[in-house]
């Protein structure tokens, strides 16, 4: 997992300035866009490590993840104008985020205080890793991994609405219709998934508590029924697909099917890998039959033969 990490970091910094360095250049007015919207990254970020610092709670990034997309993406459409490009972008990011934000919040993500809430089980394991454990290491970890890159990739994925405002209100067209009805599908994919995993914890942990006995799925201890009977991960799965998705907006806007924008949705790709790898490894640590349904169910994408 480690190493992962090291590799994301490393694609964190060369990618973009590839992409910065080799694409079209930006205009004025995206250049603009893109220095404000990196003040309010390093601000949210800052903020992220200092009160998970004081409260010892890691999840604070967790809390804005859904939130931030829609923060960048109203942010730009208003700095071009209202582009109507721009506007469907925004709109389709906060559907995508409400809706992440509610599974969040029903799962003990929100809680008051603020800085309270169910902290991601993840990072309480990588803590007890050696060479992440004492204050100076995990803090430094907490600051470069947890806080900037995570927001860091945030801004990322949601610079194709950067990228897509050209400044000349190159209109609608049949690309931007995909692209939209394809976020769209996913996003009810996703939330599907969310729901089915959600019903399953839920029934299983209330047979629990009244004593009942669990069924022949609730005994192996995670979900295998609905969509995660076809893909180990349909919640990821999709949205990888969404911020893909929402890629087809810049190519849409400028004709280049590849674009400096494609970094955030590639470096979430890369993203989801390692933590399904990591996730998956404690899985497979904890419920018995996990290995078995590895082998049987895809990870992203169905298995055909």
């Amino acid at each position: 997992m480690l190493k992962t990490i090291l590799l994301l970091i490393l694609g964190f910094i060369v990618l973009p300035l590839v992409a910065y360095n080799y694409d079209a250049p930006l205009s004025p007015e995206q250049k603009d866009m893109l220095h404000t919207a990196l003040y309010i990254l390093c601000g949210v970020a800052i903020a992220c490590f200092i009160v998970s610092e004081l409260t010892r709670n890691y999840s604070q990034v967790d809390k804005l993840w859904s939130i931030m997309p829609i923060v960048y993406t109203w942010y730009f459409a208003w700095a071009a104008a209202w582009d109507s490009r721009l506007v469907v972008m925004a709109v389709l990011a906060t559907a995508w985020g409400l809706r992440l934000s509610y599974n969040f919040w029903r799962r003990g993500g929100y809680q008051w205080p603020p800085w309270a809430g169910e902290e991601d089980y993840r990072w309480g394991v990588l803590q007890k890793m050696p060479l992440l454990q004492g204050r100076l290491r995990w803090g430094l970890f907490n600051l470069f991994f947890i806080s900037f890159y995570q927001q860091g990739l945030i801004l990322l994925f949601t610079l194709p609405a950067v990228v897509a405002w050209n400044g000349g209100g190159q209109p609608l067209n049949w690309l931007d219709y995909l692209a939209a009805a394809g976020m769209l599908a996913l996003i009810v994919i996703e939330t599907i998934a969310d729901q089915q995993q959600y019903d399953f914890q839920t029934e299983k942990y209330r047979r629990k508590a009244a004593g009942e006995p669990l069924t022949e799925a609730q005994q192996k201890g995670f979900c295998t029924t609905g969509l995660w009977a076809r893909v180990r991960h349909p919640n990821y799965a999709a949205e990888q697909g969404i911020w893909l998705a929402f890629y087809l907006f810049s190519a849409a806007a400028t004709g280049r099917w590849l674009n400096g924008s494609l970094v955030g949705a590639v470096l979430l790709l890369l993203l989801f890998q390692g933590s399904s790898d990591f996730s998956e490894k404690l899985s497979a640590e904890k419920y018995p039959a996990y290995a078995e349904y590895q082998r049987k169910v895809g990870r992203f994408l169905p298995k055909f033969w």
